[in-house]
């Protein structure tokens, strides 16, 4: 029994991801007991599904990935059975090795954002919407008030800061990936996504699991 209970264990810890990234309330403490638990030897297998999200929902989940990481001893894997795109693709880089189903969606390295307006609406039916703001920039896009160009460039520049400090974050956890050529926003099935370097093996979780 005393040997056995020294045998090195996988830990598995499942992610399904929404926009909001809701589950990391529950990943913060499974990885706070995993690393209360786990020793030198052991295995957490990340298994995420995700077409991402909020850009500050899903730094809160790849930092709770990098602090197994960055535990001495037990190493992390990331498996994609159906899609890790975007937030979740931020999420799976931080592990050393990423597996990935034959027909799984990985990439989608890039930010976007939809602002509607309907300040033409508002002012054919006469309609006046006060928009007040104290900074020059504390509201870029409105939905309802007349956006300018120089609103419209700011949050252009703001959209390609955080692209960049994506990208920035997948190449620093994935040195061997070709940024430029991957960080376009654009996704790849398993076969390609392995050509492209986006993960290491064609495998599902279930398969890895039961090996």
């Amino acid at each position: 029994a005393n040997e056995d209970a020294r045998r090195p264990r996988t830990w598995v810890l499942n992610f399904d991801g929404d926009l909001a990234a809701t589950a990391v309330r529950a990943l913060r403490n499974e990885v706070t007991a995993v690393l209360t638990l786990a020793e030198a030897g052991d295995e957490v297998v990340a298994c995420i599904e995700s077409a991402g999200g909020t850009v500050h929902g899903y730094g809160l989940a790849a930092s709770q990935l990098l602090r197994v990481r960055s535990r001495d001893g037990v190493s992390l894997t990331a498996a994609v059975d159906k899609v890790a795109a975007s937030g979740g693709y931020l999420m799976a880089c931080i592990a050393p090795r990423i597996l990935a189903a034959p027909f799984a969606i990985l990439g989608s390295i890039g930010v976007v954002a939809q602002v509607p307006n309907v300040h033409r609406l508002l002012k054919r039916n006469d309609i006046d919407v006060e928009v007040l703001t104290a900074g020059e920039y504390k509201r870029t896009l409105t939905i309802f008030g007349e956006n300018t160009e120089k609103g419209r460039a700011k949050f252009l520049s703001e959209l390609e800061d955080v692209h960049g400090l994506f990208k920035d974050f997948v190449r620093e956890h994935r040195p061997t990936l070709d940024v430029d050529v991957v960080g376009t926003g654009e996704t790849w099935y398993g076969r390609h996504a392995l050509e492209h370097g986006l993960c290491d093996e064609l495998l599902t979780s279930d398969e890895y699991l039961v090996r």
